[in-house]
């Protein structure tokens, strides 16, 4: 777990999910550092969850860190080449496509909840999430990303 986030893509990546969060929110992800690959480190090691996707027409997951990874019941390799409406069931990606159009409208929503299921099948409920938009350094829309820290199995 280690190598997961310790390359310089994702330490980049890193940096812009905090400043794309800091940009509609005006919350830190963390205290700040400057020091990248200290930053890109304890956000791996935090003890909240966060997880982003890209822009592309099936979106897919392209950051996780490792509680995202436990909770998920999966592996880096397989987090960053799974579509993100997996993480959810069947019957409940209609609410989360909602949910996604209205964080493009709005840049980011507070307090979101629902159902999701590991690449094992245990289903949990989110509760108290953040999700918002990913913004490149040029302002341009790469994605979104969710964090919560309150969860629970069912």
């Amino acid at each position: 777990m280690e190598s997961d986030w310790n390359n310089e893509a994702v330490i980049r990546h890193t940096a812009c999910l905090a400043d794309s969060l800091r940009h509609f929110t005006g919350r830190e992800l963390l205290p700040a550092s400057a020091d990248p690959v200290a930053f890109a480190r304890a956000v791996f090691a935090a003890p909240f969850v966060l997880v982003s996707h890209g822009t592309e027409a099936d979106p897919v997951l392209n950051y996780g860190n490792a509680a995202a990874l436990s909770l998920w019941e999966t592996t880096w390799a397989e987090l960053t080449r799974m579509p993100s409406r997996l993480t959810a069931e069947a019957p409940n990606r209609e609410e989360r496509a909602r949910l996604l159009a209205e964080v493009t409208r709005h840049g980011f929503i507070d307090d979101y909840s629902g159902i999701r299921i590991s690449t094992c099948g245990r289903r949990f409920r989110i509760a108290q999430a953040t999700v918002w938009n990913l913004l490149t350094p040029a302002g341009k829309p790469c994605g979104q990303a969710a964090m919560f820290s309150r969860w629970e199995f069912l």
